[in-house]
């Protein structure tokens, strides 16, 4: 998933103190640009201003996202750690390095959270959306930064993402996103998608069942969405299940031959197992439908040799 964190209002930051006069709604907002601009999102000065601001206009959604976005920024910190793994959260070490005994060590970069100011930010955003219901990419600040505190264990971001899906699918709402304009069923089932792929990546056991069980909830309003049968079939996958795997990548090549990650894997565990029977078969199904002429030819390949023998 790409930009997460991304205020996609232009909130921005200013320049002197303010005094006791009362500004306008318009004037606050372009005094906190102007301020932020020069020192930062929580940066000298920018409370004081947030909390003049909520003073004379307690409403203003614009500052409630001002004030998620201070709060989001104050609390986070980093710190680059030693663990004993080859990723973390997705991402591959900082920097590597062997020790005395010529074992290799590899250092991350992780995100620690003041969980008080933490909840000042979910509150903050969670009340912006509250007042524009059909801003898809506010929802999606509010799921990007749970997703960023929860790290390895996304329980609240999975529960967002369920509501999320329920409020799409029974509300049926026009979404509003400040870069993509209206957003479309198929434009909302590929950003959900991200979102999968997004826990899939984190690689934990507490993300990878997130994963299985956001996909089976989209399943549940979208019974033949071959991307979430695609999600299941890698999760049984990843598990050497290959029979449930295959089950779910079979389901999405009955409709859509030419879908290239059901075809891929179904060759994979074909030949892990080495069933060539069912190897024959995916092949020919390459060899017709292959994204790209190599597939195409490399298939037929291997569909030749396997005639010759």
């Amino acid at each position: 998933m790409k930009h997460f964190l991304t205020l996609f209002v232009s909130l921005a930051f200013l320049v002197p103190a303010i005094g006791q006069e009362s500004y306008s709604r318009e004037e606050f907002l372009r005094r906190y640009n102007n301020l932020t601009e020069r020192v930062g999102a929580s940066g000298v000065g920018v409370e004081t201003l947030l909390n003049k601001w909520e003073e004379a206009w307690p409403d203003d959604v614009n500052h409630r996202l001002a004030r998620f976005s201070f709060s989001f920024n104050r609390c986070q910190s980093s710190r680059v750690v030693p663990l004993e793994k080859e990723r973390y959260m997705g991402n591959p070490p900082l920097l590597t390095m062997t020790d005395s005994l010529g074992k290799k060590v590899n250092y991350f970069e992780v995100y620690d959270y003041d969980d008080e100011l933490f909840a000042d930010a979910n509150s903050a955003i969670t009340r912006a959306i509250s007042a524009q219901e059909n801003r898809l990419d506010w929802r999606f600040l509010k799921i990007n930064a749970l997703m960023a505190y929860e790290k390895e264990e996304p329980e609240m971001t999975l529960q967002e993402l369920k509501s999320l899906a329920d409020y799409h699918f029974k509300r049926k709402p026009d979404w509003e996103h400040e870069t993509m304009g209206s957003v479309s069923p198929e434009q909302f089932n590929a950003l959900m998608q991200d979102y999968c792929a997004a826990l899939f990546q984190i690689g934990s056991p507490k993300s990878s069942e997130a994963f299985r069980l956001l996909s089976e909830y989209l399943l549940g309003y979208c019974k033949e969405e071959p991307m979430y049968l695609d999600n299941l079939g890698s999760y049984y996958l990843v598990r050497k299940d290959y029979k449930k795997a295959r089950k779910y990548f079979d389901q999405v090549l009955k409709k859509h031959p030419e879908d290239m990650t059901a075809l891929r894997n179904c060759i994979l565990m074909a030949r892990t197992q080495k069933d060539v029977k069912l190897e024959k078969k995916y092949l020919a199904l390459m060899a017709r439908y292959g994204e790209t002429e190599t597939d195409r030819k490399s298939a037929q390949t291997r569909l030749d040799a396997y005639g010759k023998k």
